[in-house]
């Protein structure tokens, strides 16, 4: 059993997992952030590595990434962050990122390096199943899961491979669009959940959009689990030193989920 997948063997527990673009506003602020989280209720950590086309992501996280590369945060450098983080805290942390970095990297010298550097997983938005057998082999053998995003317009027969793909949890995604925060959630999206859950021996987490705990709770009481990312970046654009803003924030998702009956 991997890490990720001991997550969800917690009895009556709604996983939460936070997001943050590394580096940003500071690979001193990455550093700080990401324990914290850990401390304040967080599940699992999605570390995202910046990328000069992030296809899938909104204003936000764009915003984030960019101003991180102008820095200089590389990939190299995001799995030397990464291995100091993991050293400092416990909890389980994923790497968001894009093919072309990895490809650049090296599929085999990438995994082989997550793996020194504690990361336990792998989302990248815009590799399909039928495309990634040959890095779904490589994590597999490295001991990291590969983790599939699901559009909300997914029938049947594509719920079913990425189904048969994903290790550590199924990603799905609760809107047709990039990510962001949103005042509202399609009003249909828990009987999609209900429909991948029937089908899907996986955990089902939902991301894109959910910006409050309220949001957090109702998505919850049909998925394992939330992923919030905009969010958190907005409230650490303008959080104190201490992040007072972003921990009460977390604090508070973390108790809507542990409140759901």
């Amino acid at each position: 059993m991997s890490r990720l997948e001991s997550v969800f063997k917690q009895k009556n527990h709604k996983a939460l997992i936070a997001y943050i673009t590394m580096g940003y506003p500071s690979i001193e602020a990455t550093l700080k952030v990401v324990p914290l989280l850990a401390d304040c209720g967080c599940d699992i950590v999605e570390l995202g590595i910046p990328f000069s086309d992030p296809m899938a992501d909104g204003a936000t996280i764009q915003r984030a990434s960019f101003k991180a590369l102008e820095t200089g945060v590389t990939t190299a450098l995001c799995l030397n962050i990464a291995r100091k983080i993991s050293k400092i805290t416990a909890v389980p942390l994923v790497f968001m990122t894009y093919f072309n970095p990895i490809y650049q990297y090296g599929l085999e010298k990438f995994c082989h390096d997550c793996v020194a550097s504690g990361i336990d997983g792998l989302i990248i938005p815009e590799l399909p199943p039928e495309e990634g057998d040959e890095l779904g082999k490589l994590a597999s053998k490295s001991g990291v899961d590969m983790i599939y995003l699901l559009a909300p317009t997914s029938n049947e027969e594509r719920i079913k491979l990425v189904a048969g793909k994903s290790r550590g949890f199924i990603y799905l995604v609760s809107i047709a669009g990039v990510t962001g925060a949103r005042t509202e959630l399609p009003p249909d999206l828990g009987k999609f959940i209900d429909k991948v859950k029937k089908i899907a021996k996986q955990p089902v987490c939902v991301g894109f959009g959910i910006s409050t705990p309220e949001q957090a709770a109702q998505v919850a009481k049909t998925a394992d689990g939330v992923i919030i990312g905009s969010k958190l970046i907005q409230l650490m654009e303008t959080d104190d030193a201490a992040l007072t803003a972003t921990q009460l924030f977390i604090r508070n998702t973390r108790k809507a989920l542990d409140d759901i009956k």
